[in-house]
């Protein structure tokens, strides 16, 4: 039987546990995270953005909190809410394809991995004031070259890119 999760320390996002000797972070408040794999005719969105953690700017998948501003939010529509702001992008359909841990030997969050289909550009993205996301689209074929140019320019690069490798993943 596994030892009572206590409660180190939390803010408003964050939470700092211990469970035996084995320290983790979790989401406050069971906020959950949705990321975006985005599609228009062929292209994937890509977001760039400073990340404080990392101290630099980070590449990523569109990506945003569910349940952070409404309690029971459904994932579906805290995906479509967050591609609209962070790239100016409405989707028509959000489709569910599995629930993943990036970091889980220090990280309890998981997140829900969507699809985005039939986008419509509403906008121009960015994200909330003060975040400074800017928005890549790029063709499918040439995301791994994309990929390699911004990190020889020191990007970061967040781990859920590894799923565009598996363009299984992109087939409609």
């Amino acid at each position: 039987m596994s030892e009572p999760e206590q409660i180190v320390w939390q803010g408003r996002f964050i939470t700092a546990k211990q469970r035996g000797r084995w320290e983790y972070v979790g989401r406050a408040r069971d906020i959950q995270a949705a990321v975006i794999l985005a599609q228009v005719d062929g292209d994937v969105l890509l977001v760039e953005q400073h990340r404080e953690p990392l101290g630099g700017p980070c590449l990523e998948l569109p990506a945003g909190l569910v349940g952070d501003q409404t309690a029971g939010e459904a994932i579906e529509a805290a995906a479509a809410r967050e591609l609209e702001e962070e790239t100016g992008y409405r989707p028509e359909r959000i489709e569910r394809l599995g629930r993943f841990a990036s970091s889980p030997g220090m990280v309890s969050e998981t997140f829900h991995l969507v699809r985005a289909t039939g986008l419509t550009k509403v906008g121009e993205g960015g994200g909330e004031e003060g975040e400074g996301i800017t928005v890549h689209r790029v063709p499918l074929s040439e995301v791994a070259a994309f990929v390699d140019a911004k990190r020889a320019d020191g990007l970061f690069m967040d781990v859920k890119l590894l799923v565009l490798l598996g363009a299984g993943l992109l087939a409609e």
